[in-house]
């Protein structure tokens, strides 16, 4: 008899194998999304003083058409600005090697044919061009014909606008405190209801100030639209050449500057190196009159090792309290709403990441990779059915065993 229950096992399981098989195929099933690979862009910030190289990395599934782009390195070419270099423009193209052979690490092998590289120059190109067209054609050709040397989708070396420059910094800025989208603990990107920033820059060669308006700037020229994240934005920025910090300083000793963000630094060594308070436009003031009034020798035993940039910060901090308080005509309570700042979730605040947040509406996003899967509901009636199956199987099987257990009848 138990020769007979065990010959009867296998064909049992057998068939209830066969019946969930048949069940499986039977299930429907759905195209399933696999994560999206990543894409990068390479951004080179031509300054004035000095050029950065950022890179950038984003989703090949975009978000309502434009990359969730966040920094993944950068590199400062050593030396000054490519302006510099007007009567050595090879020397502006060998400036930048050292960084580029970053990007070949930094990036990966297979993405580097696919991965887009953009130069774009600033004030001192700008100014460069206005004084000597040809020296500023000789290079931006010396640095494309470096550029086009690496396997990079090279796009192109050009001078920004001032608009341009202003623009795309309040992108980056909005972008980094996440004023046009945030990822939400839902795990979903939704559309904050707080509105945007204004944003102002002060560079070597000029500065910027740009906010959003309702209402049409009277200069057209001043007025950029912007479509992001589905959304669409009018701009006014409007940018002073001339007024930069290294041109102001230029004009009042006639001696150049190193390299950086004027606003940020300028208030930073206020606050954080002399302790002097700055969050009034009279405190700002007394801070720049304190400077001014120390003597080279106070200044040097209060700061050490500071010495090289020392000497320019009474003439800065003065531009810049009149800047803000002339110039673009902050009252207490308006420069009460004023943030100094540097970075923002470990991004740097300029224009570059902004162009490349405009830049990714141009960049096609990767089909994404399919793959076969099954609903969640479709698994657990799968998982019923075949439960049932098998709970028939056992109880025909027990049917059996009783049926053979009972005596025979002749």
């Amino acid at each position: 008899m138990a020769g007979k229950v065990r010959s009867l096992l296998p064909p049992l399981l057998l068939a209830a194998a066969g019946l969930a098989g048949l069940l499986l195929l039977c299930v429907p099933t759905r195209d399933v999304r696999e994560p999206p690979a990543l894409k990068y862009g390479i951004v080179l910030d031509a300054g004035s003083s000095h050029t950065s190289m950022f890179i950038y990395k984003w989703p090949a599934d975009k978000e309502n058409d434009t990359g969730i782009v966040g920094q993944h390195s950068s590199c400062d070419v050593p030396g000054g600005g490519i302006s510099s270099y007007a009567d050595n423009p090879s020397g502006a193209s060998q400036s930048l090697v050292g960084c580029l052979e970053q990007a070949l690490q930094d990036v990966p092998k297979e993405r580097h044919a696919g991965t887009p590289l953009y130069l774009g120059a600033t004030a001192g190109m700008r100014l460069l061009n206005l004084t000597n067209p040809e020296a500023s054609t000789s290079v931006l050709m010396a640095v494309t014909h470096t550029l086009t040397q690496y396997p990079f989708d090279f796009r192109g070396a050009r001078i920004l606008s001032g608009q341009e420059e202003g623009v795309f910094g309040w992108v980056t800025a909005n972008y980094l405190l996440e004023n046009f989208i945030k990822y939400g603990w839902v795990g979903r990107w939704f559309r904050p209801r707080k509105g945007t920033l204004g944003a102002m820059d002060l560079g070597g060669a000029s500065t910027q100030i740009t906010f959003e308006t309702t209402s049409p700037a009277e200069d057209r020229a001043s007025e950029v639209q912007l479509h992001l994240y589905g959304q669409h934005y009018r701009v006014y920025t409007h940018s002073f050449l001339c007024y930069g910090r290294d041109q102001v300083l230029q004009r009042l000793l006639a001696s150049a500057l190193q390299a950086f963000s004027a606003f940020f630094y300028t208030v930073d060594f206020l606050r954080t190196s002399m302790g002097l308070p700055v969050a009034t436009l009279q405190q700002l003031e007394a801070a720049a009159v304190n400077v001014c009034n120390q003597t080279w020798a106070q200044l040097q035993a209060r700061v050490p090792g500071q010495r090289a940039r020392l000497a320019d910060y009474c003439a800065g901090a003065m531009f810049v309290q009149q800047l803000l308080s002339r110039g673009y005509g902050f009252d207490e309570r308006a420069f009460g709403g004023v943030i100094f700042q540097k970075k923002a979730a470990d991004t740097a605040v300029g224009w570059a990441l902004g162009y490349m947040l405009n830049l990714t509406n141009l960049i096609p996003a990767d089909p994404p990779g399919l793959r076969k899967g099954t609903d969640f509901s479709s698994w657990v009636v799968l998982l019923l059915l075949f439960a049932s199956a098998l709970l028939a199987a056992l109880v025909l099987l027990l049917r059996q065993v009783h049926s053979a257990k009972l005596p025979s009848t002749i």
